[in-house]
Parts: C-alpha cells; sequence; structure tokens
C-alpha cells in the first residue's frame, strides 16, 4: 500500500532493544588482546546490531586505526554503539583528578573520531584495597581514605564530571554513568550524581551484574534514566564471581520504561569466548523475542 497523506506510514512503537556485544567479552583482562576487528567480524557473523568497544583493549589511538574500526565496522553492518573507559574522580590529590579530567575529555574526542555516540564513566573508587581479586573477595566494599568521607567523594566526582560536560555537549558525546563499584555501587549515589549534573549529556548505563546483592529493585531504580546496558553472563562459572540473572524480568524492567537502546552482551565466564558470547545471543533472543 503507497504511502502518502491518505495512507500514513505506521511505524512500530514497540521497545526493540538491540543487542550488542561488548569487545570485553573476548578479553578479561589476561593473555594476549583480542582484536577488535575480529570482534566486528564476530559481531556480524552473530548478526548483531553493534559492539561496545573496550579502550584499554584497541592497539592504538593513532586516527588510521581509528579510522579503520569505523570503516570496517559500518562495512559490516555494524555500529559502534559505546566506548568503556576507566577513570575514577575519587581522589583528593587535585593534579590527580586533573589527570583523569584530562584522560576523559581526550577519550571523549577519541568517541567523537568513531563516531561512538555514547561512553561509559564510573564514579572511581578509595583504592584503599589494591588488588581488584581482593577487593571482588569483599563484594566490591572498602573503607574510604582515612581522614576523608563519602561526602568528600561525593564532591570531587560531581565537580569533576562537571569540567567535563561541556566537551561531552560539543563533541555530541554522551557520558553514560555505570554501576561500577565505588559511589556506583548504589543506586542512590549514581543519581544523585546524575541530578547534580543536571544535563541531558550525562545519563546512566546498567551494568546488570554489578549489582551484587538483591539486584532487581536497584535496577528497576535506575532504569528510567539508563542510556545504555550491558549484560553479564557467566557461562562455565564467572571470572570473579557469578549470578544467576532473571533476564526474563530484568528485559521486563527495560520494557516497563520504554528502553529502546541497545543490550550489550558482557560475557564474563571462563568458558571459551566463542560458545560463550553464542549462548549469551541465544539466550537473549529467546527472551527479546
Amino acid at each position: 500500500m503507497p504511502s502518502g497523506p491518505d495512507h500514513p506510514v505506521k511505524h512500530n512503537t514497540g521497545s526493540r532493544i538491540k543487542l550488542s556485544v561488548s569487545s570485553y567479552s573476548y578479553w578479561h583482562f589476561k593473555g594476549d588482546k583480542y582484536p577488535i576487528e575480529k570482534v566486528i567480524e564476530q559481531a556480524a557473523a552473530l548478526g548483531l546490531d553493534g559492539i561496545d568497544v573496550l579502550h584499554r583493549q584497541m592497539e592504538s589511538e593513532e586516527p588510521a586505526y581509528l579510522q579503520k574500526l569505523k570503516r570496517q565496522a559500518f562495512s559490516s553492518g555494524i555500529a559502534l554503539t559505546c566506548l568503556s573507559i576507566h577513570q575514577g574522580f575519587v581522589h583528593p590529590d587535585k593534579e590527580e583528578l586533573k589527570k583523569h579530567i584530562q584522560h576523559t575529555i581526550h577519550c571523549m574526542q577519541l568517541a567523537a573520531d568513531m563516531g561512538i555516540p555514547c561512553m561509559r564513566l564510573n564514579t572511581g573508587r578509595w583504592g584503599t584495597i589494591k588488588s581488584f581479586d581482593e577487593f571482588m573477595k569483599n563484594r566490591g566494599q572498602e573503607p574510604a581514605l582515612a581522614g576523608y568521607t563519602e561526602e568528600d567523594a561525593f564532591k570531587w566526582c560531581i565537580d569533576s564530571i562537571a569540567e567535563c560536560m561541556p566537551v561531552a555537549e560539543k563533541l555530541g558525546v554522551l557520558l553514560a554513568l555505570e554501576n561500577h563499584w565505588g559511589l556506583g555501587s548504589r543506586p542512590e549515589g549514581m543519581i544523585r550524581i546524575m541530578k547534580a549534573i543536571n544535563s541531558p549529556w550525562l545519563q546512566l548505563l546498567m551494568d546488570t551484574g554489578n549489582f551484587l546483592e538483591d539486584p532487581y529493585d536497584k535496577l528497576e531504580m535506575i532504569a528510567p534514566y539508563t542510556c545504555f546496558v550491558q549484560a553479564k553472563t557467566y557461562y562455565g562459572g564467572g571470572e570473579w564471581y557469578s549470578l544467576d540473572l532473571d533476564y526474563p524480568r530484568i528485559i521486563g524492567i527495560l520494557r516497563k520504561v520504554h528502553y529502546k537502546g541497545y543490550l550489550s552482551i558482557e560475557f564474563e565466564g571462563k568458558e571459551a569466548a566463542d560458545s560463550g558470547v553464542d549462548k549469551s545471543v541465544r539466550l537473549l533472543r529467546e527472551i527479546l523475542g
């Protein structure tokens, strides 16, 4: 039937969540880095919509490398959905904070150069437990630095993110604050920071596996502000921990708030990545319908 004034085009107003995969799924900071180019190939072979690029996994920041990834992704029908970086704003030292602010701004420029519209942001953590393995054994909890409080940490974090916001708006890179330990380990902390910044260029990133205790009410709290989702799976047992996540319930939470963005698989199990990601895709496709 033709479209026109008498025959308007009918649009699907349902919540079609798009399936992506994180490059981290193929490299858990152990051994040789798994090339981003191969992640793009894997995503295309699996019929996915996009990939979430882990900054530390990139082999270079040279313009030729960035544009090669951008060209390959476009030719493969794959969107570069998010750049996941590592930084933290829980530091009493102003010079240290400045380094993390500059790193964040630098990475926003990388994202813009690659045509990536979203970038993962962390609050940072105290670092009083030096070993990440020990930190995980302590369920992501650690004491504050001597002489400082959580209120100090919130001020450092909010002030630092505020310095990044003009660049985010100028470059068109949406910052997505993740529930990635530290001040982001509770939904109240994430929402407090977001509301203090009060900008459409700062929203939230939902990692389904980073609220370790009683996650569903917490995921529901951040869902209305979520612009990107990383979906953890643990085939073969998790590298640091495993959660038996109820994905029909999680997808229900997202659909309730009419989420239409990307659901990016973060396979964090010990099984071979190819099979672990394949199983994750099958699981989530069945639920998404």
